[in-house]
């Protein structure tokens, strides 16, 4: 990807995603290390990152194998002396959580900051998780901008209270503040400061954390912590606004600052408003303070009551007559994400005012059609998934249970395909049939798993099924890229996050080396080939009782079709002859591709020339041979086709 904007002029005003404006910060910082798993939406911090190391030659940027690697990657160079930078989405961060919280033990060196970007509403995500949770477990301190607007402001603050207390900071923020476009003047970016170079000082007392050690850092951590609150009280993002006297208290954290301005303003109340962007710890003093008048307070913020809970232990403790009310009294809901509307109309009921009555600005009657998540024409998994079910059929084998995973696959679940079960987390899919394998009865378990995702999560829950003998196929599904966040590269590109060539992985590889005895490949784009290797391995699963591999390649269509105009390949487009054409199905029906519809008249078969990507898995489905190329495809685009790999 391209962010020609994280390098811009210094002093210029320029529009860039709030994830861009963190990676500008970083650079104006001076970072020499960064480091991520992608995950959205947290993915553009890393990937501006690394456009920007590719052109200034620093800081080092990776793409790490997973959210635990990563962060211990740029713990470590923290710990050497070496401003670092981790970022991973919400989920990421439970991969990560224990070196976070041993981080907090021990310090850093120099800064590290661990940027956790949340899902409210869980776009596209598996939960809503609010990490601020995990700043008040592990005894971090939580930066949270107040917008895109404020992001690169929030993120070099990061980095200078870790600075300060050479502790690592997590900064949170939330899918509107990482995907919002906005105008941001952008500072100074020294070079020179990005290639510095570390050297890491041996204190076993510090960095070794056997009990006697930690027991000792856990002293100096709970001392820390209270200088953190107290600096938290004059930290530069947070304020206190409006009328000091106010009945009425407004404690807006983070991206509820924006809405609880608007709202004010909309419903004409006095107020006094704490705008928290460092809130945990809670900043006690600050908060008091601005309470002492109060007899009413709302706490607007994203995701789950953190603050609101942490307001009224701070009300007991310090014996305020003031009622705290928000998420926890209904006022506000602990789902989805906050919207002006639902602030305004809360901050109207604590008021005691009329709720804003907003006229639309006018109706029309236009009907949106639905669009239901679709795997992309000429996707090499719609013809894996039709292959799949028909070896099922064809092997004989006893009622399959689909153990599924995150990624593009997990679009499987969905008709006619029916081939993902469970999807829970990253590398689910084999730990849940490890489970499975030991105890279903008349049934085959079959997981499946992405080529990134089995290089994330996927190698440990293999080689527990090789240790302990799970009788399972594990189908990596192999597309050479990270392609629902973006085609970052992985192990098995061989490609680095600064476009350095090394050595690439192939899953089989892995799989034989784990101790897996039958390990197959197919191609993706080979419904033949698919199929009948998918029988042999189910019936080895099934007679063998042991476990099976088989990795499914064929690159993903996107990335094959960039490949194909880089060189110039024009790829084939396909029709029906509908002299051929019995109207049977297939195509539109058990493959469902996109670029096919139903001609309602004659019930026969339609190809889209729009949509039409060239994979040719269409014309291997029809069984009457009606579905051709319109001239000879050129032989380098069944080449392009399964070998593609982002450059």
């Amino acid at each position: 990807m391209s962010y020609p904007e994280v390098l811009a002029e210094p002093g210029s005003r320029v529009l860039m995603l709030g994830n861009v404006a963190i990676a500008r910060a970083a650079l104006e910082y001076g970072i020499g290390f960064a480091s991520a798993y992608p995950g959205t939406p947290s993915t553009e911090i890393v990937e501006a990152l690394a456009y920007a190391s590719r052109r200034l030659g620093a800081p080092y940027v990776e793409w790490s194998v997973n959210e635990k690697v990563a962060f211990e990657a740029a713990y470590g160079a923290a710990a050497s002396g070496v401003p670092a930078l981790t970022a991973m989405k919400h989920v990421g961060l439970n991969v990560a959580a224990d070196p976070f919280f041993s981080s907090s033990y021990t310090g850093v060196e120099a800064p590290l900051v661990v940027v956790s970007a949340d899902d409210p509403w869980m776009w596209s995500s598996q939960n809503e998780q609010d990490n601020r949770w995990y700043g008040l477990h592990a005894y971090v301190p939580v930066v949270e901008p107040a917008g895109a607007q404020e992001a690169r402001e929030a993120a070099l603050e990061a980095f200078r209270l870790s600075e300060r207390f050479k502790h690592p900071v997590l900064l949170r923020t939330t899918t509107r503040v990482s995907h919002t476009r906005v105008p941001v003047r952008v500072g100074e970016i020294d070079v020179a400061r990005l290639r510095r170079r570390g050297r890491f000082v041996k204190d076993v007392r510090r960095w070794t954390l056997v009990p006697v050690h930690a027991r000792e850092r856990r002293r100096l951590l709970v001392e820390k912590w209270q200088r953190i609150e107290e600096e938290l009280n004059k930290f530069p993002l947070n304020a206190v606004e409006g009328d000091r006297g106010a009945r009425l208290a407004v404690v807006a954290v983070g991206l509820g600052y924006r809405y609880v301005r608007e709202a004010v303003e909309e419903l004409g109340v006095e107020a006094v408003i704490v705008k928290l962007s460092a809130s945990v710890p809670l900043p006690r003093r600050l908060v008091a303070d601005a309470l002492s008048s109060a007899d009413r307070v709302l706490v607007v913020e994203e995701g789950d009551p953190v603050v609101e809970t942490l307001v009224k232990a701070l009300v007991a403790e310090e014996g305020l007559r003031v009622r705290v009310e928000g998420k926890t009294t209904g006022l506000l809901p602990r789902y989805g994400e906050l919207t002006p509307d639902s602030v305004a109309r809360a901050l109207a009921a604590v008021a005691g005012v009329e709720p804003p009555r907003r006229e639309p600005a006018g109706r029309v009657e236009l009907e949106i059609p639905p669009r239901p998540p679709v795997l992309c024409p000429g996707c090499p998994y719609r013809g894996a998934f039709l292959a799949l079910r028909r070896a099922v059929s064809r092997a004989g084998v006893p009622e399959p249970v689909y153990s599924g995973d995150i990624g593009c696959y997990s679009l499987g679940l969905l008709p006619p395909f029916h081939v993902q079960d469970t999807v829970v987390e990253m590398g689910g899919s084999i730990g849940m049939a490890n489970g499975m394998a030991h105890v279903v009865e008349g049934q085959t378990v079959v997981s499946l798993i992405g080529d990134s995702t089995f290089f994330h999560a996927g190698l440990p829950s293999l080689l527990n099924a090789v240790y302990n003998n799970a009788p399972q196929l594990v189908i990596v599904l192999d597309n050479h890229t990270t392609a629902m966040t973006g085609h970052q590269p992985h192990p098995g590109v061989g490609v680095t996050a600064m476009g350095v060539e090394y050595r690439r992985v192939e899953p089989e590889e892995a799989a034989r080396g784990l101790g897996v005895d039958y390990v197959d490949v197919a191609d993706a784009y080979d419904l033949r080939d698919v199929e009948d290797k998918v029988v042999r391995a189910l019936r080895y699963v099934v007679e063998r009782r042991r476990p099976a591999v088989l990795v499914v390649k064929g690159a993903c269509m996107l990335v094959a079709q960039a490949a194909a105009r880089r060189e110039g390949v024009r790829p084939p487009r396909y029709r029906v002859d509908r002299g051929r054409c019995r109207a049977c199905g297939a195509c539109y029906r058990a493959l469902a591709c996109p670029a096919i519809r139903r001609d309602e008249a004659t019930g026969k078969a339609v190809v889209d020339q729009l949509l039409c990507t060239g994979c040719g898995v269409c014309a291997q489905v029809c069984p009457y041979g009606a579905i051709r190329p319109e001239s000879e495809p050129d032989e380098r685009w069944w080449t392009i086709l399964r070998t593609a790999r982002p450059g």
